[in-house]
């Protein structure tokens, strides 16, 4: 990212790391709307010649002497969210938020990203995971942010056995917060979303009903499947700040909505009054940073390796270089029909 609006490809040093810290060079890497946000939309303030990307499969090229589980050659599974696993903040379970209000995350946003020959992973034995043998490289890039992200929207909803479900996008993070739901017991799981491809998809994941925002107000919608009663827990992985008004509004006194969408625009949203009880009709809103790390990695490569989530199916386009990159990213602003996920494979 040159400025907001721009991008181009740029000369930069090779990153130095510190005793606890990895060399990494990317042997797959996959553009996201994140990113997107940041340099069209201007979502994170603006940046000047800071390297995007934040989704990467690895392989380490130097490590800190420090470093204890990885060395040299090893591919590795990269989190999109790094954290400072050492702070107070990951000691009161944030770790997210390490070092400030999303400080872990640090790949292009204040930090320079993966979209490169090198990049640099603070706390690689806390934010790397060896890549399983055999893994398909598409489901190993997945793992460093929309996997996570949409487990994270599931987790905040504190989705349990047997409740109705809505989930608001089914792009990639809203794909993988369905098989979330499924994974997690949800009963009727309605994915809000309108693009063939990722409606097929969803129904594979374990959606039981779709609802097209483009046949009608989704609030209608889920009312007349639930007769009138609404869900128990709803994800928002996509849409708007208005989408807020929706989801409250469909949601069931004692409810809770997880949120895991990037509002990249404006400066509120909008709580319908009446609909949140006048403020007292027990509506939790919870929005949150997936919290990345070594652990969270590993645990998902199990999913995949087990055969419970198949995160490679989201990847529709794959290119081949680091030189495409900008053709990814571009794939990923302008959005065609058949797009889910775009995937650069470097090697």
């Amino acid at each position: 990212m040159l400025s907001i609006d721009q991008v181009g490809w740029i000369e930069k040093e090779i990153p130095e790391i510190g005793p606890y810290d990895a060399l990494c060079r990317p042997i797959a890497l996959a553009p996201c709307t994140s990113d997107i946000h940041t340099v069209y939309s201007g979502a994170i303030g603006d940046r000047h010649n800071m390297i995007l990307g934040h989704e990467a499969v690895g392989e380490v090229v130097k490590v800190g002497s420090l470093v204890k589980d990885f060395k040299v050659n090893d591919k590795v599974l990269v989190s999109a969210i790094t954290p400072d696993w050492n702070s107070l903040a990951a000691q009161e379970s944030y770790a997210m938020h390490s070092g400030g209000m999303l400080g872990g995350w640090k790949f292009s946003n204040f930090k320079d990203g993966v979209f490169a020959e090198y990049f640099h992973v603070n706390d690689a034995d806390g934010n790397l995971a060896h890549l399983p043998e055999g893994m398909d490289l598409g489901a190993a890039c997945m793992i460093s942010d929309m996997v996570p992200t949409g487990f994270c929207g599931v987790e905040l909803a504190d989705i349990n056995f047997g409740d109705n479900v809505a989930v608001i996008g089914i792009g990639p993070v809203g794909l993988m917060a369905v098989a979330g739901a499924a994974i997690r017991g949800a009963a009727n799981i309605y994915a809000v979303g309108s693009r063939q491809n990722c409606i097929e998809l969803a129904k594979e994941f374990g959606a039981t009903e779709i609802i097209n925002y483009k046949q009608g107000d989704i609030v209608n919608q889920i009312f007349e499947k639930t007769n009138g009663q609404g869900v128990d827990r709803i994800v928002i992985a996509g849409g708007n700040n208005d989408t807020f008004e929706q989801a409250v509004k469909i949601l069931k006194p004692g409810g809770k909505i997880g949120n895991v969408n990037y509002l990249g625009e404006g400066d509120y949203i909008k709580i319908p009054r009446v609909e949140w009880g006048c403020g007292m009709g027990h509506k939790q809103i919870v929005g949150g940073l997936m919290p990345g790390g070594r652990l969270r990695s590993e645990k998902l490569a199990r999913l995949v390796q087990t055969g419970r989530i198949h995160p490679e199916k989201m990847v529709t386009h794959v290119f081949h270089g680091l030189d495409k990159v900008e053709d990814a990213l571009m794939l990923m602003k302008n959005k065609p029909q058949d797009l889910i996920k775009p995937l650069v494979l470097v090697d």
